[in-house]
């Protein structure tokens, strides 16, 4: 694996390089917008790679929570399953189908629910143990570093397009900073407490903040909002070369993520080895201390 590190990288420094000259070059101007709107290609996709990442967290601390017994093990799967096959058929009922945003096709919502059990299963047989929450707070660190760059794009796109940096009524910003600051108080939950229980309250906060992504997404469907409505799934429009260009650019920010995952997932597993290779130096140096300090026996005659 380490020896393939290397191609990935050259592979996904071209794909950047590419998907930079497309964007710049290739894709024609916004009919509206003009040229300020080029930072879609690094907004969207950016928005894209981050809830894939806060949904791999979500998926990992569900396993690492429910892994602690093997009875609620096997009950989480068997819901999931259940998820996943009450999912799928409810999403062909007419009833449910009329309560889905305009444009929004039930297919693309099963495949979506379907997601679900494929990723928790997938992650389960990957990340057995310990990795699971490693996993996690790698994914959780990736996705704050992508809706980082959304928050700060998203602000240069609207002040020549809205003429304002800062909606604050807009559920949709509202509900990305909220989503953001959520993932930073795990993170700092996970650097700063050293109870021996942080791991399991970091995963419950983790299954927490992941009910805010589909608050984001959805927001600009269900309320009010100056964020424009999705051109992709929503009853929109793109142009088909704004559209190539635009999966292009996300394909180099996942190939990007998943080096910068795993990358610091090997870093992290070194960590813990290290803290572990410490921890079990101390307690035989301990161990030895309290032999020596012992009063020596000598029988007599």
């Amino acid at each position: 694996m380490k020896r393939l590190f290397p191609i990935l990288s050259v592979v996904t420094a071209v794909l950047l390089a590419y998907a930079l000259y497309q964007a710049l070059v290739v894709a024609p101007a916004d009919a509206l917008q003009g040229e300020v709107y080029r930072i879609i290609y690094y907004h969207v996709p950016s928005a894209w790679t981050a809830f894939l990442l806060f949904f791999i967290n979500f998926i990992a601390s569900i396993q690492y929570l429910v892994s602690a017994k093997p009875s609620t093990k096997t009950a989480a799967k068997w819901v999931v399953i259940g998820i996943g096959v009450v999912g799928v058929i409810a999403c062909f009922l007419p009833q449910v189908q009329q309560l889905l945003p305009t444009g929004m096709r039930p297919s693309a919502v099963a495949t979506t629910v379907l997601a679900i059990p494929a990723f928790y299963f997938l992650i389960g047989w990957l990340f057995p143990g310990q990795s699971l929450d490693v996993l996690a707070v790698t994914t959780a660190e990736g996705g704050v570093v992508f809706c980082t760059i959304v928050l700060v794009t998203g602000p240069i796109w609207a002040r020549p397009v809205w003429g304002i940096w800062w909606a604050p009524g807009d559920i949709r910003l509202t509900s990305t900073l909220v989503l953001w600051l959520i993932y930073v108080s795990y993170l700092v939950l996970r650097r700063f407490s050293n109870s021996a229980q942080t791991q399991m309250l970091a995963a419950a906060l983790a299954v927490f903040g992941a009910l805010d992504v589909p608050l984001v997404y959805f927001s600009i469907w269900f309320f009010r909002t100056q964020h424009p409505q999705p051109v992709i799934g929503g009853g929109g429009s793109m142009d088909p070369r704004m559209l190539h260009v635009l999966l292009i650019s996300w394909m180099a920010f996942l190939c990007f993520a998943f080096l910068v995952c795993w990358s610091r997932f090997r870093l992290e597993l070194l960590h813990r080895e290290i803290e572990e290779a410490h921890a079990m130096e101390s307690l035989v140096g301990t161990g030895v201390a309290a032999k020596a300090s012992l009063p020596l026996n000598r029988s007599s005659r």
